[in-house]
């Protein structure tokens, strides 16, 4: 079983009386690298991360990607993960709190670039063409992207804009080679199929 299956949808928050024993073995789990564990860590706490997510940033698409990034980072950064510390929760909450913050900052960058580019004035028709091609293509890669889950999107993004071959995703992730393998080429399957066929295209 993959990590994750698709857009795991966020669950309710457990109550303050879970039981304890429970909550350490999850934990445990988790740092072991029990990929079924990282899906239940995902569902029972992703209502939490996306709720503080989309207060701070006011836009659930944009929570929802932070707390995809949230629980990636979590899994790849597990074995730094100490009970002694503090309870599991609330280790996903210090991480979602920095991912909210690089999302502030890049929403700042955004802004610093699009003034850029706006004082530079108006460019010529034939550059306007090429750059509105490229600009589309990126839209539709994108969207194709989202359609993906979580960690196959994450494998694309390892081997494709940082260049690391299988090997190295599966050292990076903690997979199995296989694992990385077969995600890598479902999603390329997916993502071809898609784009052939258009928005009907079949899941």
């Amino acid at each position: 079983m993959t990590a994750t299956a698709g857009r795991i949808g966020p669950a309710a928050v457990p109550s303050p009386g879970e039981d304890r024993a429970e909550a350490e073995r999850l934990a445990a789990d988790f740092v072991r690298g029990d990929e079924e564990t990282f899906a239940l860590v995902y569902r029972r706490w992703g209502a939490l991360v996306h709720a503080l997510a989309a207060h701070s940033l006011g836009d659930t698409r944009e929570a929802e990607d932070v707390a995809q990034q949230t629980f990636l980072a979590a899994w790849h950064g597990r074995k730094g993960y100490r009970a002694v510390r503090g309870p599991l929760p609330g280790w996903l909450v210090g991480i979602a709190r920095r991912k909210i913050a690089d999302a502030h900052a890049a929403r700042t960058r955004r802004a610093e670039l699009a003034v850029a580019a706006a004082a530079r004035g108006p460019v010529a028709a034939g550059d306007a063409e090429d750059r509105a091609e490229a600009t589309l293509d990126r839209v539709l890669v994108v969207q194709e992207l989202r359609k993906l889950s979580v960690i196959q999107r994450h494998i694309l993004c390892l081997a494709y804009f940082d260049d690391l071959t299988h090997v190295q995703i599966a050292e990076r992730t903690g997979l199995p080679l296989g694992t990385v393998k077969s995600h890598a080429r479902r999603a390329l399957l997916r993502m071809r199929r898609s784009v052939a066929d258009g928005p009907a295209a079949a899941e």
